[in-house]
């Protein structure tokens, strides 16, 4: 996926959803490619639309394809069930609850960025960083997990202060430090979403006028998926 290439992903997960179907990652991880290969072909997650308010705010929504929603709901489903299935036999399992932060925040980024519901996309925001609070009282070292936290806090905080205030009093967390840090986390020691994690910091970092910065995260994606042409097209930008 971190190289654009969502038919191989998808083949990739159908054989391991078959190898391990008790498994909740596997249909969460195929809804992760039909978000992103819909995302790519819209192209909608350039640079400028996170690094300049604005062009969020200015967004209109997009035309969706009504059969990757269709599909991106179905492997959401499947997945929930799972976690469902896993947790009622055995509470507090690791793998089933990042499988349910990684499935509302995908929820949360459909919700935002292709129906431009952006109080739904809080409300799965907040449920995703409540269940890694819990996953990571448990399993500390768990650190793409981390992730959740940082991203709520992060983005959140970008907001106006009188915005910031009503999310704070609707439960949300706006800790601009707190986000960096733990996205720090992920980018350093995460799996799954280290690359992920890289690559909001250097939004971070942009946003912050240090390019350098920026350009080091850029540069290290570059050479770790080649066939990623989104991060070639950030990285000349920089240059």
């Amino acid at each position: 996926m971190y190289n654009l290439q969502f038919s191989e992903a998808h083949k990739t997960l159908a054989e391991y959803i078959r190898q391990q179907p008790e498994d909740p990652m596997g249909p969460v991880a195929d809804g992760a490619a039909y978000l992103y290969s819909e995302f790519d072909r819209l192209r909608i997650l350039q640079s400028e639309l996170f690094t300049q308010t604005q062009k969020y705010v200015d967004l209109s929504k997009p035309q969706a394809d009504p059969k990757v929603k269709a599909a991106f709901n179905s492997s959401l489903e499947k997945g929930r069930q799972l976690i469902e299935k896993t947790l009622q036999q055995r509470p507090g399992d690791g793998n089933a609850m990042f499988a349910a932060t990684i499935r509302l925040g995908l929820r949360a980024d459909y919700f935002a960025m292709l129906e431009r519901r952006d109080l739904a996309a809080l409300d799965e925001v907040k449920q995703s960083r409540i269940i890694s609070e819990q996953l990571l009282a448990k399993f500390p070292d768990y650190y793409d997990a981390y992730i959740s936290v940082g991203v709520e806090n992060y983005l959140l905080s970008l907001r106006a202060a009188p915005v910031r205030w009503l999310l704070k009093f609707s439960g949300a967390q706006t800790d601009r430090q707190l986000g960096l840090d733990k996205l720090r986390l992920t980018a350093e020691k995460g799996h799954y979403l280290l690359p992920y994690a890289k690559l909001i910091l250097a939004v971070a970092d942009i946003r912050d006028n240090a390019p350098a910065r920026a350009r080091q995260k850029l540069e290290w994606l570059v050479n770790e998926f080649p066939l990623n042409r989104l991060y070639r097209e950030e990285l000349a930008k920089l240059r």
